[in-house]
């Protein structure tokens, strides 16, 4: 057999790499970056880095960054609920997950915007539990039934209620942490057990242009300390938040990361994380940062290859959509993004899902993507020679008369070459017309209602619930919820 060639997209050359990584250690060094947590900085200090007190402002060697770099895992494990399925975070292999904390959710049947309740968090966690090819869940909404300040608890709490899958979460507070690592370390059955099979991923998002903010510097060293992998999102924005060329755009994207990276590495030598983020081209027209645009593709696919020469698993928002509904704009940005994402070899993929600039989801389009990602995970399977030899054989016996749907080499290789989206319409025009000239949002609504309506619950025991609930009201009580929401 003849084993598969990953294909595989590259923009940058090595040449450029190492341009772009030494700019980016420079800017470190000369320039620094803004700290605003006292933690952090006094660990900066007590590596013996240049800390300004007065404005916050620490100038990073090259020499603790390539310290760093060696103490930082190259890949690491992330764990099912149950703790037995095992997802290899690192070189090529690529997970899918939604796109987190929308703050609101596409409405079907109305065509608009609304903000969830639980029972949306719900409907799409367990939605996400039976996508096989969304490889992850992730906290994808915020409800709107309980108070802002414990949303990112709650999320969580929902999350591990109703979905078995890893989770890309976050934490909106410092508060926060403390409550929802105990959540996990509750369903894994201790923090040694969080440790050893880590059940999440917390994103942490600096804010442009280098500045590391005091929730999101406190949230990496917490995860650094409890074992929880942390995932830098740096949110550049092409000629507003960052520098308007796509190359001086990765320059500052590395930077932000690589201080993330060394905020970790202090606080506990050997933390998992990964180089990610969300950046944008800026829309001078329409002030908006389009994350389905080509160029923003294009960062993210450029800094994940610096990032794998770097040495370190790799994260990026795509796969997702600035339509406002589920229409062709949805599906050409979802499925150049995933593509591109995919041949990029990109770790985590956040983003199926999504629509409105990163602010909303969609349970229909959740369907759509997941058949997206399907053919994109078979996509990079590549094509393998089955056979020695390949097709040499089968037309030994070959005559005016031959057909290969009834040969038994068919059979053989059939669904392990090909698969068989469901949502896709393959039909003739005249079987399409027979059945009600439904479009791919009219089939994924019907999918979404079928796998809802027929799809057991994947809940937690009750006496475990309780546990999390338990932990929830006491976080929430401080903010005024005394009870959970019934959904």
């Amino acid at each position: 057999m003849i084993p598969a060639r990953r294909p595989r997209c590259e923009f940058l050359s090595q040449v450029f790499i190492h341009k772009i990584v030494d700019e980016a250690l420079a800017l470190l060094e000369k320039h620094g970056v803004f700290v605003e947590n006292p933690e952090a900085l006094r660990l900066f200090e007590d590596a013996g880095m240049a800390v300004d007190k007065s404005s916050r402002r620490v100038r990073i060697t090259p020499r603790l960054v390539e310290d760093c770099l060696a103490a930082t895992p190259p890949h690491f494990t992330l764990f099912d609920r149950s703790g037995e399925k095992a997802c290899h975070v690192g070189g090529d292999v690529i997970h899918f997950n939604p796109g987190s904390a929308a703050v609101t959710i596409l409405d079907p049947k109305m065509q608009a915007k609304r903000k969830p309740i639980t029972r949306d968090l719900i409907n799409f966690a367990r939605l996400t539990d039976s996508l096989p090819h969304i490889h992850f869940q992730s906290t994808a909404l915020i409800s709107a039934d309980v108070p802002e300040d414990v949303a990112d608890a709650y999320r969580l709490l929902v999350g591990l209620q109703y979905c078995s899958k890893p989770v890309v979460t976050g934490t909106f507070r410092v508060e926060g942490f403390g409550f929802m690592r105990d959540m996990l370390a509750a369903v894994r059955g201790s923090s040694n057990a969080l440790a050893e099979k880590p059940l999440a991923v917390f994103d942490a998002c600096p804010s442009p242009p280098l500045k590391w903010s005091h929730l999101t510097s406190q949230s990496v060293m917490d995860c650094a300390r409890a074992g929880i992998p942390s995932t830098f999102i740096s949110m550049g924005m092409t000629g507003a938040t960052s520098p308007v060329t796509i190359a001086g755009t990765l320059v500052q994207h590395v930077a932000e990361n690589l201080a993330g990276l060394a905020i970790a590495q202090l606080a506990s030598k050997g933390a998992p994380v990964v180089f990610g983020g969300s950046p944008s081209s800026f829309d001078m027209r329409k002030g908006t940062t389009p994350m389905g645009a080509i160029e923003t593709m294009m960062i993210d696919s450029a800094y994940a290859q610096i990032g794998k020469h770097l040495g370190l698993p790799t994260h990026a928002y795509m796969a997702l959509s600035d339509a406002k509904v589920v229409d062709a704009q949805s599906g050409l940005e979802t499925g150049m993004g995933a593509m591109l994402a995919a041949l990029s070899g990109i770790n985590i993929i956040s983003g199926p899902g999504m629509l409105d600039f990163e602010s909303c989801q969609s349970l229909e389009k959740l369907v759509i993507d997941h058949e997206i990602c399907e053919m994109v995970d078979r996509l990079v399977e590549g094509i393998a020679g089955r056979e020695e030899p390949l097709a040499l054989g089968l037309f030994e016996s070959l005559n005016e008369s031959s057909q290969f749907l009834s040969h038994p080499h068919t059979r053989m290789w059939y669904r392990k070459e090909h698969i068989l989206p469901t949502l896709v319409e393959r039909d003739t025009y005249d079987s399409w017309v027979a059945q009600g000239k439904k479009t791919m949002a009219d089939r994924a609504a019907d999918d979404v209602g079928k796998r809802l309506n027929e799809t057991p619950e994947n809940r937690l025991p009750d006496e475990l619930v309780r546990e999390l609930k338990s932990i929830m009201l006491a976080y929430g009580r401080k903010y005024g919820l005394d009870s959970l929401p019934n959904p």
